[in-house]
């Protein structure tokens, strides 16, 4: 289960070198009011405990329907994809503007 600083640095890694956490945290912050992850709180070496997100039921048939026809590039199981249908902001035209 990653926390939102783990969810970043994976975007960054997939080439989403402009994201900032803060948007993630936001965006997360509306999965989890849609009830679509499951949120745990973890003790932090530092800090208060850090929030960590897995995806639940609800959230796995959102993601079917809304990704069901996308195809993934081979052994990127479970990452952000980059192409998808017209209109969706991770589209084709989307991804790439983003790099």
């Amino acid at each position: 289960m990653p926390s939102c600083y783990e969810i970043t640095a994976g975007l960054r890694e997939q080439g989403f070198s402009d994201i900032a956490e803060g948007t993630v945290y936001a965006l997360l912050v509306r999965i989890e009011k849609r009830g679509l992850v499951d949120v745990e709180r973890v003790p932090s070496e530092k800090g208060p405990p850090r929030k960590v997100y897995s995806l639940n039921t609800q959230g796995r048939e959102y993601l079917e329907e809304s990704w069901g026809g996308v195809e993934l590039p081979r052994g990127t199981t479970g990452t952000a994809p980059r192409r998808g249908r017209a209109g969706c902001p991770m589209s084709k035209g989307a991804a790439s503007s983003r790099r």
